[in-house]
Formats: C-alpha cells, sequence, structure tokens
C-alpha cells in the first residue's frame, strides 16, 4: 500500500510568468472551501494508505493558505491516517508569503522539512520570472526558517533565465550555499506553451540564452556544489548526507502514492490517475462523496518498462541491472553503443548516464527505448 502522500494547494498571491502548474490567484473564502473539500478526499482515500513515512504539501504556494487551514488539514491527517514513526512531512514555501509566526505554526504541526522557492538572488532575474519576492527576501526568509530549527531545508534555484549569465548563477550559487541549506534543487528553465513566458519568448519580446552558457551553468553547479559536500543524486538534486529528498525518491523508484487535491497525480496499484483541475468542480463533487478522477489509466508492461527506464535514469546512481533482468531487459548488451560513446557508464550493478550523458538525457532514453523496441 502507498506510503506516501501528496497534497496539492493551487493558491498563489500572483501566477510566475514560466509557471504551468495548476494555480489560481488566492481568494481565502474559496481557499477554506477547498480545505475542506481536501479533507473530504483524504477521509475517501484513507483506505488505500499504508503507514505514510512521507507527506509532501505542493502548489501553487502552500504558505498562502490561513494557520486555520493548515491546522484543519493536519488534524484530517492525525485523525484518519498513520504515521511511520519519523515520516519526513515536507511544505512548499515562497519567500513572499513565508515568516516566523508561519514557520512556528508548521513546526507546531510536525512539518520537519520546507522547500522554499528562491530560484534566483538576482533581483532582476526574479522580475524576469514575475516572482513576487526580492533576493533580500528571499535571504530573510531562509535565515527564518535557519533560526527556527529546521536542520532539512531545500532551496530551489532556477538557471537558463533570459538575461542571466554565468557570474550572476555563480552569485546565486553562492548566496544559496551562505544559508547552509541541507538541499539544493537546481533546475533548468523550460518555458512550457500557454505561459506568459513563452509568448514574450515568441513575440520577440525576450529571448533565453544560447545552449552553450547554459550547458556552463549546469556543470558549474555539479562542480560547485559537488566540491562543497553536497551529493548529486538525481539530475537536478543535490543533498548533504542523510538529507536526500525521501518523498521524491520515491516517485522516481516507481513507488506508489496517493495524492489529493486539484490537478493532483496518484499511483495505486498499477494505476495513474488523476483528479479535476477544475478548482470548483473539484470542491463540487467533494461535496458529493464524488473523488473527482476524470482520468485513471493502468500502466501495462511496455509502459511500466519505460517508466523503469526514464524514472530511474533521473537517478545518478542509475538503473539496477539485476532488476532490468528481471523485467527482462539486458542493459549491458542494449546500451553497449551508448557506453562506447560515453553516454552510458556502468557501476558496479548499475548503468547510469556519465557527465556526458546527463546534459542529453532526454535523447540518450529515446535511443535506449528505439534499441528496446519501445515507442
Amino acid at each position: 500500500m502507498p506510503e506516501a502522500l501528496y497534497i496539492h494547494i493551487p493558491f498563489c498571491i500572483k501566477k510566475c510568468l514560466y509557471c504551468d502548474f495548476l494555480s489560481v490567484t488566492y481568494n481565502e473564502a474559496l481557499a477554506k472551501a477547498y480545505t475542506d473539500a481536501l479533507c473530504k478526499e483524504l477521509v475517501l482515500k484513507k483506505d488505500f494508505a499504508g503507514e505514510l513515512k512521507t507527506i509532501y504539501i505542493g502548489g501553487g504556494t502552500p504558505t498562502i493558505l490561513p494557520d486555520e487551514c493548515f491546522r484543519q488539514l493536519f488534524t484530517c491527517l492525525q485523525n484518519n491516517y498513520s504515521l511511520s514513526p519519523s515520516p519526513e512531512i515536507t511544505v512548499e514555501a515562497n519567500p513572499g508569503t513565508v515568516d516566523e509566526s508561519k514557520i512556528k505554526t508548521l513546526l507546531s504541526l510536525g512539518v520537519n522539512r520546507i522547500s522554499i522557492g528562491v530560484q534566483s538572488f538576482n533581483d532582476d532575474e526574479l522580475k524576469t520570472l514575475g516572482r513576487i519576492h526580492t533576493s533580500d527576501e528571499a535571504m530573510k526568509a531562509t535565515e527564518a526558517i535557519k533560526d527556527s530549527g529546521i536542520k532539512n531545508f531545500s532551496i530551489d534555484l532556477i538557471y537558463g533565465i533570459p538575461g542571466q549569465t554565468l557570474d550572476s548563477w555563480k552569485h546565486t550559487l553562492s548566496k544559496a550555499f551562505t544559508l547552509s541549506p541541507a538541499h539544493i534543487s537546481s533546475y533548468e528553465l523550460t518555458p512550457e506553451k500557454n505561459t506568459p513566458l513563452y509568448g514574450l519568448i515568441e513575440s520577440g519580446k525576450i529571448s533565453m540564452p544560447d545552449e552553450e552558457p547554459v550547458l556552463s551553468m549546469y556543470g558549474y553547479a555539479i562542480d560547485y556544489l559537488s566540491s562543497r559536500g553536497y551529493e548529486h543524486y538525481e539530475i537536478s538534486n543535490f543533498a548533504l548526507p542523510h538529507f536526500k529528498c525521501l518523498h521524491n525518491l520515491n516517485y522516481w523508484d516507481r513507488g506508489e502514492y496517493i495524492a489529493a487535491g486539484a490537478g493532483a497525480h496518484s499511483f495505486i496499484r498499477g494505476f495513474r490517475s488523476k483528479n479535476t483541475d477544475d478548482i470548483r468542480r473539484y470542491i463540487k463533487d467533494l461535496n458529493k462523496g464524488i473523488i473527482p478522477e476524470p482520468e485513471s489509466t493502468e500502466i501495462k508492461c511496455e509502459d511500466a518498462t519505460k517508466e523503469f527506464i526514464f524514472l530511474g535514469l533521473r537517478k545518478t546512481e542509475g538503473i539496477s541491472i539485476a532488476k532490468a533482468k528481471e523485467l527482462g531487459l539486458d542493459m549491458p548488451g542494449v546500451c553497449s553503443e551508448l557506453i562506447e560513446d560515453g553516454h552510458l557508464e556502468i557501476q558496479g550493478d548499475y548503468v547510469r548516464l556519465t557527465r556526458k550523458g546527463l546534459v542529453v538525457s532526454n535523447s540518450v532514453i529515446v535511443r535506449l527505448f528505439e534499441g528496446l523496441g519501445l515507442d
């Protein structure tokens, strides 16, 4: 049974220009009705869950919720779910919506991990992204988290921002490091269709950096963070020893998980399902006692194999050759050409991406699918 739970909070003060996640402008009355619906969904799904090892509350901007909504949500969890003795409980935070009072509330409810979306310590880059906070506000919010005694906090950063240089990226990484986070996520900016950023690029009002400097930023992050004790354990994620994100590792290992909230995805008993994106329909259905899951797909053998490969190769540890063999895959044989050209390597029982392969991981995976005869 699933031992991981994801909860989606789809509210923001203002949607960032690059964001294609489900989020809407915050409205207190709607947020309270949504929290009521969330609790109803959690009750309806409680029998699907095992003893929870991880809970991850993401968004949107979870820290925009009033304290009373957080208390209601955690009371519902405590009354309906069994938690392991030391669960990892993460809440995503935006520097513009987190302060000492909010952190104190989260700590009182058992939250022991915070992921703060800083993205950059350069104000011009923050404006380009449409963030609501400044670099100084990000520093103060992160210092407040650190001062609260939470050791397990993560800083999210973005590289490849229009106008960003390698020097400004070095500055951002250096500022992040001075805050001593246990975990750092470093994501390449990818303009998604139907976002304002994509429209600005298409209209020629701004332009993305060339590929070469973006690759240099990624390479610098790997070298800089690795030299300072962070393990590069996933394509975009770095952690100090014992501080990998257990919730996300479960995703990459194809572990089961329950999800609650509008637009949230679950993976239970071989089926992937998705809740409706329509927040008002989500609330309406749950007020009728209906789980609003219009989409549900059984992941059959071939799709499961593809997931095993593309999720497994996200981890720098790679794919277990022994586990692949159980699925009927001869990984060393299929990977021989990619190994010869330096995109993959074998380390013990694992096939993994090399430094060269990491930067073109999508094309490596496509070639692997072709070699395995997977469409």
